[in-house]
This record gives C-alpha cells, sequence and structure tokens, in this order.
C-alpha cells in the first residue's frame, strides 16, 4: 500500500476539506477498535464471578480477542490488496458488529472468547487497513496529523467504552445486575459497540477507494477523480503525471511475501525490526492494563466500584484530550523527539506508581493503600496516559503508516501490526497473574520497559517528518 503524496512543485499538498472528512470515516474503525478492546473493563468482575474463573482464566478472557487481532491484522493487507480497502472495511465492521451481538448473548466463557477472537480479527483489520489507507490519501505535508486521527478515534471509543460501561453499571446498580431484557448490565456493555459498528460499515460506502489500487485494477479515471478531491488539483497535466508516477510504481513492485523482508540484521530488514520493535515496546510499556482492567484495579484498592468507573471514565478523558495535543505537534515537533519525552515521562511515572502499590496494606481484594498514597497513585496514573497519550499512542501509527519503503509496506506493516497485538496479548493476559505477585512488580517491569524504548527510540528511530512515501528506505 503506497501513498498517494504531494504533486512537487505545485499547490498540490494543501488539504481540503474533502479529505479530512475521507480521513475521518476511515478512522472510524479506530473508535471500533478502542471501543472493543476496552468494553471488557467494565464487565471483568461480573464475568468472573459469574463463570467462576480464576485469575489465568479471566486474563484469557479479556486478552483472546488480542489474538484474533494478530490474524486480522496479518491478513488485512493482502485482502485490502485484492478486494479494496474500502471492502476490507466494510468487513471488518461487519465482523465487528456480529462479535459485539455474540459476545452479549453467551452463556458460557468459551461462547465469550468465540465471540472475542471473531471481533478481534475485526480491530486486527482495522488497526492495519485505516492506517494505510489514510495515509494513500494524504498530502505528505498533513499526513501525520490525519494519520493522528486513528489514534483519537482509538481514544474516543476507549471514552465511549468506559463511559457506557459506567452508565449502564450505575443504572442497574452493578456490572452483574440485571437491567433490560433480562440481561445483565455486563452483556448490555458489549451489545451497545452494535451501533457503531453499523454506522461505520455504513460510513465507509461513501468514501472513494485508494488511487493506488484503482491504477492497479486499471480504472485510471476513477484514480484521476480520487486525486482531484483528496489533494485539491486542477492541472490535468499534474494529474496525469502523478497517475504515471503512480503506474511505475506498480510495475516495478511485485506483490510483496514475506521473504522480502530478510535482510542481514538477525534475518530481517533493519527497518522491520524497527517497527516490530515499536509495536512491541508501545505494548510492554503497558498502557491496555489500565484501560482493561482499571475498573478492577482501583476497586481492588479500596475505591467503591461506581468510584472506580469514574476514575477510569476521567482516565479516558485524559487520554483523548492529549491525543489532540499529540495531533497538533506531530508534524511540527516530529516524531522522534515526541516518543523520547514520552518515553522518559512514562518510565517516571511508572516507577512512581509501583513505589505507590508497594505502601498498600493487604493482599488481594482487601488490598487498601493510605489515603495520601492512593491520591498520588491517581495523579501518577493520569500523568502515565498523559506521556503515552502524547508520544507512544499516535505516533506509533503515523509511523507504521509511513516508514516502510513502498515495495514491502502492505506486508511489513502486517508482521509490525500483528507483532504489536501478540505483545498487547502478553501484558494483557498476563496481567492478573502479575497482579498477584504484586503490583509494585507489574509497574515496575512496565517502568524498565519505558526506560528500553527509550533508548531504542535515541538509537534507532528515523525521524519522517515531511518525507514522501516514496523516500522511505529500508
Amino acid at each position: 500500500m503506497s501513498a498517494v503524496g504531494g504533486v512537487e512543485g505545485t499547490s498540490a499538498q494543501r488539504a481540503t476539506a474533502r479529505v479530512v472528512l475521507i480521513a475521518a470515516a476511515a478512522a472510524l474503525g479506530g473508535f471500533l477498535f478502542g471501543m472493543d478492546t476496552a468494553v471488557i473493563n467494565g464487565a471483568v468482575d461480573a464475568v468472573r464471578a459469574g463463570f467462576g474463573l480464576d485469575a489465568g482464566q479471566i486474563g484469557f478472557a479479556v486478552s483472546c480477542a488480542l489474538l484474533g487481532s494478530a490474524v486480522g491484522a496479518w491478513y488485512a493487507g493482502p485482502l485490502a490488496d485484492r478486494y479494496g480497502r474500502v471492502r476490507a472495511m466494510q468487513v471488518a465492521a461487519l465482523l465487528l458488529a456480529v462479535s459485539a451481538l455474540g459476545s452479549g448473548l453467551v452463556h458460557g466463557v468459551r461462547d465469550l472468547v468465540l465471540w472475542r477472537l471473531v471481533g478481534g480479527t475485526g480491530v486486527g483489520m482495522a488497526s492495519v487497513i485505516a492506517p494505510a489507507y489514510i495515509a494513500e490519501v494524504s498530502p505528505a505535508a498533513i499526513r501525520g496529523r490525519l494519520g493522528s486521527m486513528q489514534q483519537l478515534a482509538i481514544v474516543l471509543g476507549i471514552f465511549a467504552a468506559l463511559l457506557s460501561d459506567a452508565w449502564l453499571a450505575g443504572t442497574a446498580g452493578g456490572a452483574e445486575k440485571t437491567l433490560w431484557l433480562g440481561l445483565e448490565a455486563w452483556r448490555w456493555m458489549f451489545l451497545a459497540a452494535v451501533v457503531p459498528a453499523l454506522v461505520y460499515g455504513t460510513l465507509v460506502l461513501g468514501v472513494p477507494e485508494s488511487p493506488r489500487y484503482l491504477v492497479a485494477r486499471g480504472r485510471l479515471d476513477e484514480a484521476k477523480a480520487v486525486l482531484r478531491q483528496v489533494l485539491g488539483v486542477d492541472d490535468d497535466l499534474a494529474l496525469e503525471a502523478k497517475l504515471a508516477d503512480i503506474g511505475h510504481s506498480l510495475r516495478i513492485e511485485h506483490r510483496p511475501r514475506l521473504r522480502d523482508l530478510r535482510g542481514k540484521c538477525a534475518g530481517l530488514l533493519p527497518v522491520v525490526w524497527i517497527g516490530i520493535a515499536l509495536s512491541v515496546f508501545q505494548q510492554f510499556v503497558g498502557i491496555n492494563v489500565i484501560f482493561y482492567y482499571s475498573s478492577t484495579l482501583w476497586h481492588s484498592v479500596g475505591f467503591s466500584e461506581a468510584d472506580a468507573f469514574s476514575i477510569t471514565v476521567v482516565t479516558s478523558v485524559v487520554n483523548v484530550l492529549v491525543t489532540l495535543v499529540a495531533i497538533a505537534l506531530v508534524d511540527r515537533i516530529g516524531r522522534k523527539p515526541l516518543l523520547a519525552v514520552g518515553s522518559a515521562g512514562m518510565a517516571v511515572t511508572l516507577a512512581l506508581m509501583a513505589w505507590c502499590f508497594s505502601q498498600a496494606s493487604g493482599s488481594g481484594a482487601a488490598l487498601v493503600l493510605p489515603h495520601g498514597v492512593g491520591m498520588l497513585a491517581l495523579v501518577a496514573a493520569n500523568a502515565y496516559v498523559v506521556c503515552f497519550g502524547v508520544s507512544w499512542g499516535p505516533v506509533v501509527w503515523v509511523l507504521l503508516g509511513e516508514m516502510f519503503p513502498n515495495g514491502i509496506r502492505a506486508i511489513a506493516l502486517a508482521v509490525a501490526a500483528a507483532a504489536q497485538w501478540l505483545a498487547n496479548f502478553a501484558i494483557t493476559s498476563s496481567f492478573p497473574a502479575l497482579a498477584e505477585l504484586g503490583l509494585p512488580f507489574a509497574y515496575g517491569l512496565y517502568a524498565a520497559f519505558a526506560l528500553l524504548s527509550f533508548l531504542f527510540v535515541l538509537g534507532a528511530v528515523r525521524e519522517t517528518r515531511g518525507m514522501e512515501l516514496e523516500e522511505m528506505r529500508a
């Protein structure tokens, strides 16, 4: 999947309202991505109690969707290349809608795992297709900001999931209480995701197909019309030149395969390892522990269920606000400085959280933080979210959509995204067991990974701000 980019020497790089709307519609997949992965937060305790699960079983029930996401990410590129980006986004929307419905009506934990895997597949597809599609239709001058819309949509989806979880649990008097139609509140938490999935599937019907895909299929008139819309170019000669560039790129490229990623650096090209490392570090700093388990976490250290839900919602609001800041900065400051600052901030705040939980008394559900330390832990947790949200959250998705050379972009992005979901699964599934060993140990481990990510950024990450996608090298 290659970018459209700008037509050099002209005013074609100016943004248009049309391309912003197109990017926003595509990024709605990120909203479902965030909602589907975070909705489990409010249901963890009720599902664990209702189905009688131990720490390992609830860890797998929460994280199993991430295995589906790895599969979806792996196959998204080939599907988008064969059937088109728009069609692939519609398939993702359908999988998410079916999963939401099935998860809300399960009769046992095996059913829940199955439907979460289905939804995870849709999430994985959306995680690859949306950023790649946005990169393909975006002028280079604003590609970072438009690419960041994916992360904004993700955090808005997380916010919507946590807010709806809190409202449904509050209305029912508890996540395990019966709400409407004889169904418990936690079931409605899953069912709520059906509506946005259907909306997403409808909206992507109205977005144009990628010009690169259209050129590959010989639909040159349609490709020219899309280029005119998204680049704001009326010069027919410039458009013909751009079509010729895309056609030339397609002729010299071949369908990427895994063997194309082979290199002298431990068997892979250096840029592929960098993409994989970015994906892994984004998850190994433990961010999704906050969004998947935070209600359970705060409840376990002495806050009421209602307060725990409220704290989680506030944290998600903070995440949304700092993502807006990141969108404003990513094309001004650059990718590498934001990552470095974010890593340093996360290392400090995670270490502070580890210290706070080391002051707790009791164990398990009876764990209690001293009052002052509890407030400090809340501040540290939200400061950690700020550091992540302004850096590693949006910037990694921007980089993965743009950092790979044209000839390997689809397969390299699929590998990096699959690695991200597997890393997410490892962190999410292991947290309940790590928490039983001790929260100071868990957060200390995440702090160590944040410090390693800082060293990695300084030594390995290349700045891509303002570069055309055709300039990317292995």
